[in-house]
């Protein structure tokens, strides 16, 4: 489960900004909206977090950080120089900030253990990058290991390791390149203690972001599964339960052409083509009386296919305990689907494992305390230096019947742009 994600000096993210999970000491909907965690000094954790803010306020940011944090330690040793380099994108309207590091960091508690890892990076090599580890049943924290790059020697500088870290650790160290993460490198050659650590960025969390390849992400996940048949059904069930009517969903094999692209510095763009079977999708509609009609995916509405593509990571997150993130999730989709999935994180019959949902929204209307805690509510607004600033609800003290959708309009919270009249002569 994620506790906390951090980032700093990241796009418009130029200070440090938390996206915390930890539930407040209010009561009300605990046994619902809550994990109970088994920590004494950390008992709960929010199912979801929303966020608000006004376009181009940083919302997604915090999104491609994460999605950029997952993308370095799945690939951080086999990553092209040019694309490792494109992974440094630094808050470029502050010129102290323009060459300094970003900064990412997450705590995590799994099965009991916290885990507190972190690094820092430009264009060129990891800076710093440490591990902390907090063993179920104690409170003090074991730092496995924790490296930092010397500019002035140019080399880096080891902490001892903890005497609780195991295995051939002189070898991971002496093969972990400067633009490589030592947890990465520990893991290709065998490391077993972060496997735990390792595989929440592996399996345990799943972005979604229509704009980028994370749409993608979310239709293939639901359409391999479709062959099962139980899962089918579960599919369909959330598809009629969200007032869609559809009898079936078919995904047929046909031949087609799988296009890629290479792009390297210095060297005109290459394409190759190659043929292979594609799946297309039916969206199978039948009237009472009548014979069942199927639609692809150009008759079919765009909500519809948005929706199909939510549910197999959604499923799987529900099923296994994970941590679902989706960008704009209310788009195409209606403010009343938008609550029926976020109810579905807070059943405590369908979210067994302790599944958590992280996604932004400009849907007002879903700020409601018949909905969700005061404490899962944030926003993201930028300041006068085009910063952006993440805080929670929780920081204005509402009250708990207040009408958090009125005084969010009203601008009481901060997080909604800034109209003002344009001359159009």
């Amino acid at each position: 489960m994620l506790v906390e994600f951090t980032v700093r000096n990241f796009r418009s993210l130029r200070d440090e900004q938390t996206l915390s999970f930890v539930a407040s000491s209010d009561k009300s909907r605990a046994q619902t909206h809550c994990i109970e965690t088994g920590v004494r000094n950390l008992p709960l954790l929010t199912r979801a977090a929303v966020i608000y803010g006004a376009n181009a306020s940083g919302k997604s940011n915090l999104i491609f950080a994460l999605a950029t944090m997952r993308n370095m330690v799945m690939q951080s040793m086999i990553m092209p120089e040019p694309v490792r380099a494109e992974q440094y994108t630094p808050f470029r309207l502050d010129a102290s900030t323009s060459s300094e590091p970003t900064a990412v960091e997450v705590l995590l508690l799994l099965d009991g253990t916290r885990y507190h890892y972190g690094f820092s990076y430009d264009a060129q090599r990891i800076h710093d990058e440490w591990l902390v580890v907090y063993k179920k049943g104690t409170g003090k924290g074991q730092t496995w290991f924790d490296r930092s790059w010397n500019a002035r020697t140019n080399e880096y500088e080891w902490a001892p390791f903890s005497t609780y870290f195991t295995g051939t650790k002189e070898t991971w160290k002496q093969a972990t390149r400067p633009n490589a993460l030592f947890l990465t490198t520990a893991i290709q050659l065998n490391n077993e203690q972060m496997k735990p650590l390792w595989n929440w960025f592996l399996n345990e969390v799943a972005v979604l972001n229509w704009a980028g390849s994370g749409a993608a992400l979310g239709i293939g996940k639901t359409l391999r599964r479709l062959e099962d048949a139980d899962f089918k059904k579960r599919v369909l069930e959330v598809m009629r339960a969200a007032d869609l009517h559809l009898a079936d969903i078919q995904v047929e094999q046909q031949p087609g052409h799988q296009v890629e692209f290479k792009l390297e510095p210095g060297k005109p763009l290459e394409f190759s083509a190659r043929d292979q079977e594609v799946p297309v999708v039916k969206y199978v509609h039948r009237v009472e009386g009548q014979d069942a009609v199927s639609f692809d995916s150009r008759f079919e509405s765009f909500g519809t296919q948005r929706l199909l593509s939510y549910i197999g990571p959604l499923l799987d997150a529900l099923e296994n305990g994970r941590l679902l993130v989706i960008d704009e999730i209310d788009s195409s989709l209606h403010p009343m689907v938008v609550r029926f999935l976020l109810n579905l994180f807070h059943n405590p019959v369908v979210s067994t494992k302790g599944a958590q949902l992280w996604m932004t929204t400009h849907d007002s209307s879903l700020l409601d305390v018949e909905l969700l805690r005061r404490d899962q509510y944030w926003f993201v607004e930028k300041d006068s230096q085009q910063a952006s600033k993440l805080y929670p609800l929780t920081d204005f003290s509402p009250r708990k019947g207040e009408a958090l959708e009125k005084a969010y309009l009203r601008a009481r919270y901060g997080g909604v742009p800034s109209i003002s009249s344009a001359n159009l002569h």
